[in-house]
């Protein structure tokens, strides 16, 4: 950074400001020093030192190998769904499906989608992406940030889970992906407040079976062997606290094998469950 970045950066964190955080700042919104942004920085680091999460002030965010465009209708890319799409990946590669159709269900911003396109196709895979969300707006984010990044192999389908999806995909799916709300009502309450700044229809669902924050998981394990072919995959993000949950409902959906992964800070995470 230039000497006039450098003492920026000195004045935000004498303001306040996390140093790193600072840093960002100051190379997004005042590039190669141009002091005439100097106003774009203050009214930031203001909206920063307000509490507004550092991606929606910035307006981009990386994820896997994509940079995103993010806003307050759509989540933040977190560190445990990029693992999520290691893990597809990983099963993707164990089909050997030569031309794959993904299922992006609740797809947000397109993250899990458009980086499984995107990485499939640094490796010669040809994959197609249904992209679903119930958010009109949040398929706005995901549909620019697929031209963003040259993915055209993509439908963006407005539908809460598989309900309006087209009935002649049945059967047809290889994988479902999924980071559906898992968070209960009241467990929200207690969180970070930033998450306030995010869509709570992202991340907070009702109770059921008994299990806190469940609803929406139980509708797509429970729907999505009805759109998977017969050697088909769902891996699905969850709760720390619901590996019981979905591995028993997976199980009850009629998967032939269960698994259910730990993110790399040991939590349980990610479901894999495969149709044959």
């Amino acid at each position: 950074m230039t000497d006039v970045n450098n003492d920026l950066v000195a004045e935000l964190v004498a303001s306040g400001l996390d140093r790193r955080e600072a840093r960002w700042l100051v190379e997004e919104f005042v590039p190669g020093g141009d002091l005439d942004a100097a106003g774009a920085l203050n009214a930031a680091a203001k909206r920063r030192l307000d509490g507004e999460p550092l991606q929606y002030i910035i307006g981009h965010w990386p994820f896997r190998t994509l940079d995103l465009d993010v806003d307050p209708r759509v989540l933040i890319p977190r560190p445990e769904t990029e693992e999520l799409v290691g893990v597809a990946l990983v099963e993707l590669a164990k089909m050997g499906v030569v031309a794959p159709t993904i299922m992006d269900l609740g797809c947000g911003s397109g993250a899990i989608g458009l980086a499984l396109l995107s990485e499939l196709r640094e490796r010669g895979v040809v994959a197609t992406l249904v992209a679903v969300d119930e958010s009109a707006e949040a398929l706005v984010i995901a549909r620019r940030n697929a031209l963003k990044h040259q993915l055209h192999a993509v439908s963006f389908v407005h539908s809460s889970w598989f309900e309006e999806v087209d009935p002649s995909l049945r059967g047809r799916i290889d994988l479902i992906v999924a980071n559906p709300p898992y968070v209960g009502r009241e467990e929200f309450d207690h969180l970070d407040p930033v998450l306030g700044y995010e869509p709570q229809s992202a991340i907070v669902a009702p109770d059921a079976e008994g299990v806190v924050g469940f609803a929406d998981l139980a509708v797509i394990i429970s729907g999505a062997p009805r759109w998977l072919s017969s050697t088909g995959v769902l891996v699905c993000e969850h709760a720390n606290t619901q590996r019981e949950a979905t591995t028993t409902a997976a199980a009850g959906a009629g998967f032939t094998s269960v698994e259910d992964l730990d993110d790399v800070a040991g939590h349980p995470r990610i479901l894999v469950a495969r149709r044959g």
